[in-house]
């Protein structure tokens, strides 16, 4: 039996997403666009379990998860501080 892959319904480049959550400056306005990104790389990835991507790609998402996580780490020691 094999398992229907289902197309993220909210479709969107993540790379572009992403751009927008790394250059964000206001931590308000860059918290949503870091879990829109977040979420856009997860969907991604979804894809490329089911289908076959490259290397590149997949290294690419982590290093942009990796990337995305940090920035929110510092919003938040920032905060804190």
């Amino acid at each position: 039996m094999e398992t229907a892959f289902l197309p993220c319904p909210i479709r969107t480049d993540w790379k572009v997403l992403y751009r927008a959550a790394i250059c964000e400056t206001d931590e308000s306005v860059g918290s949503e666009k870091v879990a829109e990104a977040v979420r856009a790389l997860f969907a991604r990835e979804r894809e490329l379990f089911y289908a076959d991507g490259t290397l590149e790609e997949k290294e690419a998402l982590e290093d942009a998860l990796y990337a995305l996580r940090a920035l929110k780490s510092a919003w938040q020691h920032a905060t804190a501080a």
